[in-house]
């Protein structure tokens, strides 16, 4: 037997240990998920992991502004602080509900048919929740005078940039984000990685990181209209342009989900192919 036809027999035999199986679009109105423990279980994880995640990211911040200069973590230290942070968390809750801890991962997901509409406004809501609660923890910890005088770490426009440039850093930063989400979950990388556990995580921690790197001098990178929102209640003076930080991600999140589904995965072409199909026999 040569080493080429015991190589592709043992390719072979890899895939049918790991078969590809792609899931069929979620329903878009599933009541039948509000009697199942198993969503609200997840959302309860949601909950948590986003109240977790602006803590840590949040008090990074408030630490940073109020460090001297060259003494702090500097901007590379919030970075690593978001993106880390994100990573540990999707690995932790990726199994119970999917890690989003972002909205517009969420509403990204919903567009690809990938959760129903019933649990992506849920998922949401626990989301905006844990995100407000895990700003009012840093509030409580850093005391108000502190908290207040550094703006609660919340996003705003930088001086020097328009709100269109704002804008525009929102929508490409979510879109590197979800795109990197959907390739990292895509179910025929997940099941020809799935001896890496980390590999799901792992990038969608890195997108984080660097779209920080990219965006904290332009808007202090929101992508995330939970960790906007949570500190913008608990400081209360930052609603100025904070309608960006919300139509960025969404329209980014929208982006990229129709990028993957109709390009990546060709299911715009296979439309176009069934249709001339159809159109040659009728």
């Amino acid at each position: 037997m040569s080493k080429e036809v015991e190589i592709d027999e043992a390719a072979a035999a890899g895939e049918k240990k790991v078969p590809y199986w792609d899931p069929p679009p979620a329903p878009l109105l599933d009541t039948s998920e509000l009697k199942k423990w198993s969503l609200y279980r997840a959302l309860i994880a949601e909950f948590v992991a986003t109240l977790i995640f602006l803590y840590v990211s949040i008090a990074a911040v408030i630490g940073y502004k109020s460090q001297a200069a060259c003494t702090g973590v500097g901007t590379l230290g919030v970075a690593w602080s978001f993106g880390a942070t994100i990573f540990v968390l999707v690995y932790c809750t990726g199994g119970v509900s999917g890690g989003h801890i972002n909205p517009a991962v969420t509403f990204g997901l919903f567009v690809g048919r990938k959760l129903s509409l019933v649990r992506a406004v849920l998922y949401i809501v626990a989301q905006c929740l844990g995100g407000i609660c895990g700003a009012g923890i840093v509030k409580g910890i850093t005391g108000n005078v502190l908290y207040d005088t550094l703006k609660g770490g919340t996003n705003s426009v930088s001086d020097g940039f328009s709100v269109g440039a704002g804008l525009a850093a929102e929508i490409v930063g979510t879109f590197i984000l979800v795109y990197v989400v959907f390739s990292a979950t895509d179910p025929k990388r997940t099941a020809r990685d799935s001896f890496i556990p980390v590999l799901v995580p792992l990038p969608i921690g890195f997108a984080v990181f660097v779209v920080h790197l990219a965006t904290i001098p332009i808007t202090g990178t929101g992508i995330n209209p939970g960790r906007s929102l949570g500190p913008a209640i608990m400081y209360g003076g930052a609603w100025k342009n904070h309608w960006i930080f919300w139509v960025g991600p969404l329209i980014g999140a929208t982006a990229a989900a129709l990028y993957h589904k109709l390009v990546l995965r060709g299911e715009a072409v296979k439309a176009l192919g069934s249709f001339r199909s159809t159109s040659a026999t009728v």
